[in-house]
């Protein structure tokens, strides 16, 4: 059955100038020729992220080696490498005036080290041209490939984002290749190379989950030292993908924050339009302040 979206659930478009500003984004884009993960997913934030200079850039094509069962990115087979794109991410970045960058990708299983070396150079590229800027990276899993993971965290980024997405019990149904458990080791592992870099990892809900099982998600991100933890509501692209079980109030997700705080996250971004790069330059000051606190 399908269920109906409540009134908190309504996106506010720009007008004006702020209208403007997401215009001139969206030319800069297609300028360059580059790819953001705002429009490839259909997140419901762009108007407002746009409109205040923020924008998820993804890197290494638009077509996606899986076919998870939420995202409304393309799949197939990927066309060939573009070696330049690292540069003109940095370019846009420049033009745009951006205080922090956030990268990530299409899983890109054809290659050898799943596309860390792009990563890699990207953050340098942007390093180069915006050396008092932060970057982001929101990594796929590499297949478990570990020395593709020590390539991106050698670059330093500054902060390392890859995403559980669904509770232990639907891992499986809600993603396609990606593990639950393969997740967790990704995150432990970049904390252990790199123990000052903060880590983050979004889960999303509203797909069968009960409350219970984000809790235990939350105590599985603490347990590998997860720094910031954000919580969406899953919104269905397309018909083709899964349908949304419940819709979670505005006050539950008020609870979940609460009880990501007191578990430990530096900090914790939950609402229903919440997605992972929302308020990202927050979140990432959030984790840096804690950190200097301890």
């Amino acid at each position: 059955m399908t269920q109906r979206k409540p009134e908190w659930l309504k996106i506010n478009l720009v007008a004006g100038e702020k209208l403007a500003t997401f215009k001139e984004l969206k030319q800069t884009m297609r300028g360059k020729t580059l790819h953001t993960v705002c429009e490839e997913a259909k997140c419901p934030n762009i108007h407002e992220c746009w409109a205040n200079r923020t924008a998820t850039f993804m890197i290494l094509g638009d077509i996606c080696t899986r076919a998870c069962r939420f995202c409304a990115v393309k799949t197939g087979l990927p066309t060939e490498l573009d070696l330049a794109e690292p540069e003109r991410v940095a370019e846009a970045a420049e033009q745009m005036g951006l205080r922090h960058v956030v990268v990530t990708s299409v899983a890109r299983d054809d290659l050898a080290d799943g596309g860390a070396s792009v990563f890699a150079e990207t953050i340098r590229a942007i390093r180069r041209r915006l050396p008092f800027s932060t970057v982001e990276v929101l990594i796929p899993d590499f297949l478990g490939n570990w020395d593709a993971l020590k390539v991106v965290m050698d670059a330093k980024p500054d902060v390392l984002n890859h995403n559980i997405e669904a509770v232990r019990r639907l891992s499986d149904r809600v993603r396609a290749r990606a593990k639950y458990d393969r997740t967790l080791e990704l995150l432990k592992r970049a904390k252990a190379m790199q123990p000052t870099i903060p880590t983050k990892s979004s889960l999303m809900i509203g797909v069968g989950e009960t409350f219970e099982e984000i809790l235990e998600t939350m105590d599985d991100l603490r347990a590998v030292d997860v720094d910031i933890m954000t919580i969406g509501q899953y919104l269905q692209p397309t018909k083709k993908h899964l349908q949304v079980v419940k819709y979670y109030h505005p006050d539950e997700f008020a609870r979940l924050k609460e009880e990501g705080m007191k578990r430990g996250f530096s900090h914790v971004e939950s609402g229903p339009l919440v997605r992972s790069s929302y308020h990202a330059h927050e979140q990432a000051n959030a984790a840096r302040e804690a950190m200097t606190r301890v």
